[in-house]
């Protein structure tokens, strides 16, 4: 008898809970960022681009070199992890494993930059902090082109301005908008609030935050992975 392939429904709701966590860890890595790191962001390269065009305006040498820094690291990270991913698996229920490399790779980053954090107490040097802001553009650039690379099984969750776009035609056009819209806008929120709540209470440990939801997201998103792959097996079988 010929063997029917189940239909390709889209991503479930763990892997959508890791959408929604990952877009956390954008948030507490913007705070810390914007709020510590010479005042620019890390994930969001539109504002970057505006904020390095000011910079040039006013003659400010440093506001350049903060911005031109967070571009750069953000474009390697995510050249790298399109290299990684090129010639991946078309998908739409789960995260790829290149994918779910990159995102581990991104968690190490991201630790690394815990640690030498924590090492400041929370208050690092010039050369630190450039560092930092490196690095904290290069995860984001990875954790971008990552989702990209996810397909369908995936969303935007370092920058959300076109999701809410589309969110407010879905609904005056009155067709079905995404559910889980609201609640990858609300974490955005709730990471950046964590993240300075922290540098508030806990200085040293703000940076840590990025890292344990990024990880939390790769260990949630890899159920999903990891029963595909079983089901797959059983099939052969």
């Amino acid at each position: 008898m010929e063997q029917r392939e189940e239909p390709d429904s889209g991503p479930g709701p763990t892997t959508c809970i890791a959408v929604v966590v990952l877009v956390a860890a954008s948030g507490a890595v913007e705070a810390i960022s914007f709020t510590a790191l010479d005042h620019v962001f890390a994930g969001v390269m539109t504002s970057n681009l505006a904020l390095l065009g000011m910079a040039i305006g006013h003659g400010g040498g440093t506001g350049v070199a903060s911005a031109a820094l967070a571009l750069a690291g953000f474009g390697a990270g995510a050249g790298l992890v399109a290299w990684v991913t090129h010639g991946r698996e078309e998908v739409a229920t789960h995260w790829p494993a290149r994918v779910m490399f990159c995102l581990t790779g991104e968690a190490v980053l991201l630790a690394v930059g815990a640690g030498v954090w924590a090492a400041s107490g929370g208050a690092p040097g010039a050369v630190a902090r450039d560092a930092l802001q490196c690095g904290a553009a290069m995860a984001m650039g990875a954790q971008a082109a990552a989702m990209v690379a996810a397909g369908r099984a995936a969303a935007p969750t370092t920058y959300l301005t076109g999701t809410l776009a589309t969110y407010i035609v879905r609904g005056v056009g009155r067709t079905r908008p995404d559910g889980w819209v609201p609640a990858r806008l609300g974490a955005l929120i709730v990471g950046a609030a964590a993240a300075m709540a922290l540098r508030r209470v806990a200085p040293a440990w703000a940076g840590a935050l990025p890292f344990v939801l990024v990880a939390a997201a790769t260990l949630t998103a890899a159920r999903p992975l990891l029963l595909h792959r079983s089901a797959g097996g059983e099939r052969q079988a």
